[in-house]
């Protein structure tokens, strides 16, 4: 017995060291196993009639991230994004238990506990719960980063989605599902419905962009235009929307103004041509082709400005010049000064036609140039002026004076013999009139009676008398009322003082001026 002692003593001792060092590299490696084990914890949901009552620390994190309304909805976008395949999660027949696989090796695993329990199991090796070790400061700097850009893509304003090969959308940000609630009248449907379907014909290849055709989608309340921008990413492809209503509303207006101005230049009269800051004709009237004979094939071709000038020289529509030379520095100045500002000129042409041709600027370096056949009112203006003249012409042969005044005392109109008898300006007042009466003649009971006369109603008969001339003559005087309040004052030639011998002055040899009592005015009436 004593001689077994030593070996039972030496083996339970080497027993109590290698328990103590087990004991002591378990206690080393207690700590980073302890990390190791919750930095590998499962992601797992777990569902009661799709609402959430359960979920791991990883599991939660993961759905603070996913975008949705509810967190079935999250989970399930998610997942569509990742799966090929539908899950079919969402029905109400669904086997028991059910696993998928994705891209990478991603795993999904649904089992159902009874009672309307749904527990969800997500495996991933490539996430960072796998094992893999990554720096806090590294980690940290990419959720920063993470963060704004998922907060600049949720709040523009754009549409932007991914969808695969099949045409699976499998992404997309704020504005597409607010987009989807208000087509599928607020509910979200997972998998996200298509709003706008890009045509086959308008994918580009790897690594390009491409602008899409202008595309709407509409809804019950109204429509909305989108410009789509498209491109590829791998094997999927990336469309981005972006809001086209304004451009579209723009454009409207604008085709409805110019087919509004469209409709205005056809009906009229006057030619229109407008050149560009090229000088090429981008839009005329039909007036214009009526007026220069041009035909329609040669402006819709759009010709140069000096190539529509050289046509109409040849039609003979402009005015003959000497010589080809100043033809063209004629042309040129007519151009320059459209260009600069507004610019007037009268075409006098071989047919015996006159038109009227006005340049103006445009923005933007164009030109626009108006012809207006003015012959008429070329011939309407000789006319009026031919019968002005002889007007004019008749009223300087009369032997009577002849004055009109206006309502408010101006005198407008008189003839050549007034101005011989008053020698006045053919311009002037009543009153200044009056005045150059008295200084002619002196204030005499005449001139006070043809003062009193024109304030008299125009319907007063006695509206005549008598005064004595510049040249002591007696001038009889009438005044008549015309149209438009005007007044007509006519002087004529009764007696002349230097034809007439007074039986005084023959037998005193005195002038009647030197009889005492008796005026001028008396004075011949009674030797009349």
């Amino acid at each position: 017995m004593l001689a077994q002692f030593p070996i039972a003593f030496a083996a339970a001792l080497a027993a109590v060291v290698l328990f103590r060092l087990l004991a002591v590299g378990t206690k080393r490696r207690r700590p980073e196993q302890a990390r190791l084990e919750r930095d590998v914890e499962p992601i797992v949901f777990l569902f009661r009639d799709r609402v959430l009552v359960d979920a791991t620390s990883p599991a939660r994190l993961l759905l603070s991230v996913m975008p949705g309304d509810s967190d079935w909805q999250r989970v399930m976008g998610w997942l569509a994004s990742r799966l090929p395949q539908e899950t079919g999660l969402d029905r109400e027949a669904r086997p028991p238990r059910l696993e998928l696989t994705g891209d990478n090796g991603f795993r999904l695993l649904a089992e159902d506990l009874g009672s309307g329990h749904l527990r969800l199991t997500l495996a991933d090796p490539t996430a960072a719960n796998a094992g893999i070790v990554v720096d806090s400061l590294s980690f940290a700097a990419m959720e920063h980063e993470l963060q704004i850009l998922r907060s600049t893509i949720d709040h523009s304003p754009m549409l932007a989605w991914r969808q695969d090969g099949q045409g699976h959308v499998t992404w997309a940000n704020s504005a597409y599902l607010q987009m989807v609630e208000e087509v599928s009248d607020g509910e979200t449907q997972w998998p996200l419905p298509r709003l706008i379907d890009l045509p086959a014909a308008t994918l580009p290849a790897q690594g390009t962009v491409q602008v899409a055709r202008r595309m709407q989608v509409r809804n019950d309340q109204h429509g909305r235009w989108y410009d789509c921008h498209i491109h590829d990413v791998a094997d999927q492809t990336v469309a981005m929307a972006l809001p086209a209503d304004a451009a579209v509303r723009a454009e409207r207006s604008l085709r409805e103004f110019v087919q509004t101005l469209t409709k205005t230049f056809a009906d009229l009269p006057i030619g229109l041509a407008i050149f560009d800051r090229d000088r090429k004709l981008q839009l005329f009237n039909p007036a214009l082709i009526d007026l220069t004979g041009l035909a329609t094939g040669f402006l819709t071709a759009r010709p140069t400005l000096f190539a529509f000038l050289d046509r109409l020289r040849e039609a003979r529509m402009v005015p003959e010049p000497k010589d080809y030379r100043s033809w063209r520095e004629q042309m040129n100045s007519l151009e320059a000064a459209a260009s600069s500002g507004r610019h007037v000129e009268t075409w006098s042409l071989p047919g015996g036609q006159t038109y009227r041709v006005t340049g103006r600027p445009h923005p933007d370096g164009a030109i626009a140039f108006l012809l207006e056949d003015i012959t008429s009112e070329i011939s309407l203006t000789r006319k009026f002026r031919a019968d002005l003249s002889l007007g004019a012409d008749v009223l300087d042969a009369l032997d009577d004076a002849i004055a009109v005044f206006a309502v408010n005392g101006e005198l407008i109109l008189s003839n050549r013999r007034y101005a011989t008898i008053w020698n006045t300006p053919p311009r002037g007042t009543l009153e200044d009139q009056f005045a150059h009466w008295t200084a002619a003649c002196g204030d005499s009971p005449g001139l006070a009676a043809l003062r009193q006369a024109f304030a008299q109603p125009a319907s007063d008969p006695a509206r005549n008398g008598a005064i004595a001339g510049p040249t002591g003559g007696l001038l009889s005087w009438s005044l008549r009322s015309l149209s438009g309040g005007r007044t007509l004052l006519r002087f004529q030639a009764m007696v002349d003082l230097a034809s007439v011998d007074h039986p005084v002055r023959q037998q005193t040899g005195q002038g009647s001026a030197d009889l005492p009592g008796d005026s001028p005015e008396q004075s011949v009436a009674q030797q009349a």
